[in-house]
């Protein structure tokens, strides 16, 4: 199996355990206004992934892998948020955090190679 398949894989994982944890917060307005936001962000670095493997230059790759990196990178925040306003718990945002932040690494390095390969 070839590596944008195994990410489109795991960006979707990322994306579905996202959504229970979205569904256990509180019912209270923070936490579903931060709760939103996560939902949001979390569900569509998987989006952006996709459309980067669609895009008609490297200019667009870029662009897509970017935003993609951008909402991966604003997902890892509404979690730290939701663990130091003690909204959830470290332990049930430890894996999604984890997750977060390497698929934040995978992105970059996406980003740099392309970049590298435009100027080459």
């Amino acid at each position: 199996m070839n590596a944008p398949v195994d990410l489109r894989k795991r960006l979707r994982s990322f994306a579905l355990a996202i959504i229970p944890l979205y569904g256990s917060l509180p019912k209270t307005g923070e936490a579903q206004v931060i709760g939103r936001q996560l939902l949001k962000s979390g569900t569509s670095a998987g989006a952006h992934h996709r459309e980067a493997h669609r895009a008609r230059s490297n200019a667009e790759f870029i662009s897509k892998m970017e935003g993609g990196l951008q909402e991966l990178d604003e997902t890892d925040y509404w979690l730290d948020l939701l663990v130091a306003g003690k909204i959830t718990t470290a332990d049930l945002a430890r894996d999604l955090i984890k997750e977060a932040n390497e698929l934040i690494a995978i992105f970059t390095a996406s980003v740099k190679t392309a970049k590298r390969n435009r100027r080459a």
